[in-house]
């Protein structure tokens, strides 16, 4: 997210820039494109989760499953992750898996063209569609090797943008679909993480919604415990358990005696398979 990036001041200049439980099968009519495919049952968690920039270790994981949150989103990959994951192995997995953690895999992909600031990848109109299914590829290859099996969901991680600007909305949206295409062509869910203000409100707000993602995990900082009453779209859009609000960051917080400062993420969406 914006903060695992930029600075706290930094997140909040863009943020103003830019506009001021298991359930099977649930989530999958809002992605037409899987329908001819046998996929595994979807994972579902309804409830408090945390995302910080690097995955804690496992004594801070053992910590803080105190039954506040129950699940943690992790940088599975991408070139513009901002931070080394020296304890994000398969092994971490396993090992918070058995804990009862649920896990949510994040990838920080190709950035826009029109976004301020520099990252290490960045896609053009022209490089939008092959880098979109290269970085499909990437992600799938590294949440396979941490044990996040077919079925699990990848949030694709876009940054804040001008999406008035017509030219690089069209060329996001070709590499998001493009990258959704490499996820479900080896049956991996696919989520979004975007801001209410630009990058998300440029997925709920096209028209065409052909190989767009089916879950939608929004920015949105408004402190609200809900992926409901302060949902910025259509009520029928992204129901089914297929919705994330992040609603407060740089929460410095301390559980079982360990301090984290995470984002805070309220929850009814996809988590990884795993075990």
């Amino acid at each position: 997210m914006a903060g695992h990036r930029q600075s706290k001041k930094r997140r909040h200049i863009t943020w103003a820039v830019a506009g001021a439980a298991v359930v099977a099968g649930a989530g999958i009519a809002a992605q037409a494109s899987m329908a001819a495919t046998t996929w595994p049952a979807q994972k579902t968690f309804t409830g408090r989760a945390f995302d910080t920039c690097t995955a804690p270790s496992l004594s801070a994981m053992k910590a803080w499953h105190t039954g506040y949150y129950g699940a943690a989103a992790v940088y599975v990959g991408g070139r513009n992750r901002g931070c080394g994951q020296p304890n994000l192995t398969a092994s971490w997995v396993k090992s918070v898996n058995a804990l009862g953690w649920k896990l949510i895999p994040l990838y920080v992909g190709a950035q826009p063209p029109c976004q301020s600031g520099s990252n290490p990848e960045k896609l053009t109109a022209s490089t939008a569609a092959s880098l979109g299914a290269k970085d499909a590829a990437d992600a799938v290859s590294k949440a396979s090797a941490l044990g996040m099996k077919a079925g699990s969901p990848i949030y694709l991680d876009m940054e804040a943008y001008d999406s008035t600007n017509k030219a690089c909305n069209d060329a996001v949206l070709t590499y998001v679909r493009a990258f959704g295409k490499g996820l479900r062509a080896k049956t991996y869910r696919y989520g979004y993480y975007g801001f209410s203000s630009s990058s998300a409100k440029a997925i709920a707000t096209a028209e065409n919604k052909t190989d767009l993602p089916g879950n939608l995990w929004y920015a949105l900082w408004d402190k609200k415990e809900t992926t409901t009453s302060d949902w910025p779209w259509g009520a029928t859009q992204f129901t089914s358990h297929s919705r994330g609000h992040q609603y407060l960051v740089n929460s410095k917080e301390t559980h079982g005696g360990v301090t984290l400062t995470v984002d805070r993420d309220m929850w009814d969406a996809p988590v990884a398979i795993t075990g």
